[in-house]
């Protein structure tokens, strides 16, 4: 497994580095397929947050990318809470996986996979929209105007579906199709 580290406002050092590759190469005990795992320190430098100390963790796997972020007013404190919340979507998501196996494998739903099924998530509303040719930068505005945290707009440069995004940071983001 490749770890990497960035550090923003903050500087990782080997110590920290070190307890927070302990920390989540204990986590391939849950999930064997980790590729790779990108470890963000973030320090915010304004005096009114309490919790400054940020961790982002991004993991890569064989077959879904599982991230987390977490923060405290200790770096180690954030790295524990990180790596509690990532084991908890793991095993959410190897239960789903199994669940769903066994559900195609038997060709009936079994105890657990009606008990899964009951606390699936359900798409209460669908809505389609008309996807407009502009620049990401009017797709920002048009999302403001609209109050929404996220925008589908067809990129009139590259003709394809992008969607732009606010980010937890309050900046914004922009997913296009590879």
């Amino acid at each position: 497994m490749d770890i990497i580290f960035k550090a923003k406002n903050t500087e990782a050092t080997e110590a920290l580095r070190a307890y927070a590759s302990e920390k989540v190469e204990r986590l391939s005990r849950y999930f064997d397929h980790i590729m790779s795992v990108d470890i963000e320190f973030i320090a915010e430098r304004n005096p009114s947050i309490t919790k400054s100390q940020i961790c982002e963790v991004t993991m890569f796997t064989k077959g879904a990318t599982v991230r987390a972020v977490e923060a405290s007013p200790d770096m180690r404190a954030s790295i524990d809470l990180v790596v509690d919340k990532l084991e908890r979507q793991i095993k959410r998501y190897k239960h789903k996986r199994n669940t769903s196996a066994n559900h195609k494998a038997n060709g009936k739903a079994g105890v657990a996979a009606t008990i899964a099924e009951e606390e699936r998530p359900v798409i209460v509303r669908s809505k389609r929209v008309e996807a407009k040719p502009m620049t990401p930068e009017e797709a920002t505005l048009q999302m403001e105007l609209l109050g929404h945290d996220f925008f589908v707009f067809t990129n009139a440069d590259s003709e394809d579906i992008n969607v732009v995004y606010r980010r937890v940071d309050s900046n914004y983001g922009l997913i296009e199709p590879a």
